[in-house]
């Protein structure tokens, strides 16, 4: 499985334009139908179908064959973008001092972007013959790099550095420090697209290493965004192989946890009430049902944990501190940063142990605040119950991550023994 993992990072990762059209086109090999939320839909059961928006969010859901016995929905959620370098356009196809400005999107460890070969992906509108048309962009080698100073000209950087999101993340493309024009001659050899047609673009940096197996054992990995498109990758495969499930079996693919989710495309927003009322509707044609299959519905929330770091212990709480390859992890968070209950957490045990999984607890240090996720805010808006759960990590938030093998095989497992159940 690490293999079918690996090609799909290696098509995902570049952008989350990238991902969710790799995810799309998976869904589509596998019988998926696409519908439009701007059409009216005539569901049938057994159906498959999917629906996008922004390019950047996906939902794809199974109908079972005997409608009548539906409950409610089994539903699946993560999200599709990592934090990352995002390009402020006009500056590459007018270039200064051989280099193109950067912006953040999210939380990055931002150093770990620097001193390695980065190359450019994303999506771009420009106009051919009068019209508007969009394309995704991957120029697949090396573009360019941010040179770190050297530490004869910062002897302190050893002892910590804060690099500055204007001045010191910006890639040189060119040693040529005259040249403005040498991006745009480069991007219609490449694409054979005139860059004074383009009237818009979503760009940004990505790593250009491939994901690799490390260890003495072989059982961990290294990739670029992880977080969290391991756990995009594990519900992609899952529902993929779901035959005839008894309740309505969904995938949620969120775009912009890493920034707050209040988008149209995030998980704070209409996307996944709106997709679950027509479902219902289309079926039944009847509002009470809806109200009903909502309370019999539960949500997996899948992301990543932070795992034990060997060289930072005390950054753990002891008694919930899960190890990479020891079992997927459940989150707790008192104050509702993550959204599993008791009760939601009893029924992710009782799947793990029905798929012959090990699994562990993950809480935050008392004194170190927690992150959250996609979770809390699909439960709010919703209203249905929720557990956040997912495999343990190191290095979350850096270019590269590291994970266990064994972990993703699991949550593989879990996810498809929780689209066997009949929910309520």
């Amino acid at each position: 499985m690490i293999n079918e993992f690996f090609d799909f990072m290696n098509k995902s990762s570049k952008s989350v334009f990238h991902a969710v059209s790799e995810i799309e086109k998976k869904l589509i090999e596998n019988g998926f139908t696409k519908l439009k939320e701007n059409e009216k839909w005539d569901l049938n059961p057994k159906g498959k179908y999917f629906i996008k928006r922004n390019d950047t969010s996906l939902i794809s859901f199974i109908i079972p064959e005997h409608i009548e016995n539906i409950k409610g929905f089994n539903i699946v959620a993560s999200h599709t973008d990592s934090p990352c370098l995002k390009i402020k356009t006009e500056t590459a196809f007018n270039l200064q001092n051989g280099k193109i400005q950067t912006e953040t999107y999210g939380g990055a460890i931002l150093s770990t972007w620097l001193d390695r070969p980065l190359s450019i992906a994303g999506k771009i509108y420009y106009r051919d013959n009068g019209k508007i048309k969009s394309t995704l962009i991957d120029f697949e080698e090396p573009i360019g790099i941010i040179p770190n100073l050297a530490i004869h000209l910062n002897r302190k950087i050893n002892k910590g550095f804060e690099y500055n999101k204007q001045n010191h993340l910006n890639p040189v493309v060119t040693s040529d420090f005259s040249d403005t024009n040498s991006f745009n001659k480069y991007f219609e050899s490449k694409f054979n697209i005139n860059p004074a047609e383009i009237l818009s673009a979503d760009l940004y940096l990505y790593d250009i290493q491939k994901p690799c197996v490390l260890g003495l054992n072989k059982d961990m990995f290294s990739t670029a965004k992880t977080d969290n498109l391991a756990m995009c990758y594990a519900t992609l495969k899952s529902i993929n192989s779901t035959e005839n499930p008894e309740s309505v079996a969904m995938s949620v693919w969120f775009d912009n946890e890493e920034i707050g989710s209040k988008t149209p495309q995030g998980a704070d927003s209409s996307f996944l009430n709106n997709i679950l009322e027509r479902v219902i509707l289309s079926l039944f044609d009847d509002k009470e049902k809806y109200f009903t299959a909502i309370a019999n519905s539960i949500i997996i929330s899948a992301d990543g944990v932070h795992g034990l770091h060997p060289n930072f212990p005390d950054k753990s709480d002891n008694s919930y501190s899960p190890g990479i390859n020891k079992g997927v992890a459940v989150k707790f968070n008192a104050n509702q940063r993550y959204s599993t209950t008791a009760e939601t957490a009893a029924f992710f045990i009782e799947l793990c142990e029905k798929a012959e999984v090990p699994y562990q607890q993950f809480m935050n240090r008392s004194d170190i605040p927690s992150g959250s996720t996609i979770g809390p805010l699909s439960a709010a808006n919703t209203g249905i119950k929720t557990v956040d759960a997912g495999i343990p990590m190191l290095a979350m938030h850096s270019v590269r991550e590291l994970a266990g093998v064994k972990d993703l095989q699991d949550m593989v497992k879990v996810i498809n023994e929780f689209y066997k159940v009949n929910s309520g």
